[in-house]
């Protein structure tokens, strides 16, 4: 990034962009030693925070695509971390909710998250990174597309 030219290192844009995919290395780096990706991070978080929900709603909460949803869902279901069933209201849907396992495991991501953001943000003291996350959180509008699918999401300036 130093070797880039005076007005792409001025570009909040462009350098959010690689603060993210050093930020992503980081993480996917921590989640993988649990065996765990970030779309497994954000399902199970917020079926532990918000309780039992559909696949559609799930994917709402978390912004991540639906074509995403199901396979990150399957993959939770086979590890016995989330449990799916036909809601009883509408049989044409399914209702995941996490399993005792699954929140075993969400602690433990938790904890190797809190790790990877503790190294990832070494340089800022605490007062900066509450200021960082402040910052990073007003320029989230408030209906934020799908995340993109985390094999696309490393190429820079996307």
């Amino acid at each position: 990034m130093e070797n880039a030219p005076a007005r792409l290192r001025a570009l909040p844009s462009r350098l959010i962009n690689h603060v993210a995919l050093v930020a992503n290395r980081v993480v996917d780096r921590a989640l993988a030693e649990a065996d765990a990706r970030r779309y497994h991070y954000a399902l199970l978080a917020a079926l532990e925070e918000f309780g039992p929900a559909s696949q559609a709603a799930l994917g709402r909460r978390t912004t991540i695509d639906r074509s995403d949803i199901v396979a990150a869902v399957n993959e939770l279901a086979e590890r016995n971390l989330v449990r799916r069933e036909p809601d009883p209201d509408d049989k044409r849907r399914n209702i995941v909710t996490i399993t005792t396992a699954g929140a075993r495991h969400l602690a433990q991501l938790d904890r190797l998250l809190a790790e990877a953001q503790d190294e990832f943000l070494a340089p800022l003291s605490a007062v900066d990174r509450r200021r960082l996350v402040d910052l990073l959180s007003r320029l989230i509008p408030e209906e934020t597309p799908p995340m993109p699918h985390p094999r696309t999401a490393d190429r820079p300036d996307r």
